[in-house]
């Protein structure tokens, strides 16, 4: 049975392996710079987007500046999650730091590569849209999210 850090690598390497391979199969199977945009559903399309900044487009005004210091940032924050990861002695929490972790890094891989995040999936409806984003944003959100509400069900516990 895999032990707490062996989960939390084993979530990294599926998600930096998902994201990666989504990525390359929008910039190079689906040719999604030259379309722009295809509808996959009524409610989401595959919209190419190149994010020169960080979450929302905050930062963006940092130029060139901006794909350097946001790896570093990233990668710096990767080795302190990893820490967290190793030291955990819960499962759910090494996997959902494994998966903010693989998420993370595979958006410092694409600024070192591209010069940007790729990021293609635009979910909207009824005249709402949301911002375009990609696989590894999503499995930090949703990480992010459990460790969230782990913490607040684990806090509850230990007041009664």
């Amino acid at each position: 049975m895999l032990r707490p850090a062996g989960v939390g690598l084993l979530v990294l390497m599926l998600v930096l392996s998902a994201d990666q391979l989504s990525k390359f199969w929008i910039l190079y199977g689906l040719d999604l710079p030259d379309r722009g945009s295809v509808a996959v559903l009524p409610f989401l399309n595959f919209t190419m987007v190149w994010n020169h900044a960080v979450t929302f487009g905050m930062f963006g005004g940092l130029g060139g500046a901006g794909r350097i210091v946001f790896s570093v940032i990233a990668m710096v924050v990767a080795c302190c999650l990893l820490v967290w990861m190793v030291r955990t002695p819960s499962k759910l929490t090494a996997a959902c730091v494994g998966a903010v972790t693989g998420g993370a890094i595979g958006n410092v891989i694409d600024r070192v590569r591209y010069g940007a995040v790729v990021d293609f999936l635009h979910a909207h409806a009824f005249g709402w849209s949301w911002y375009v984003f990609n696989v590894a944003d999503s499995a930090i959100v949703c990480a992010v999210c459990v460790l969230l509400l782990q913490n607040f069900l684990s806090d509850g516990q230990q007041a009664s």
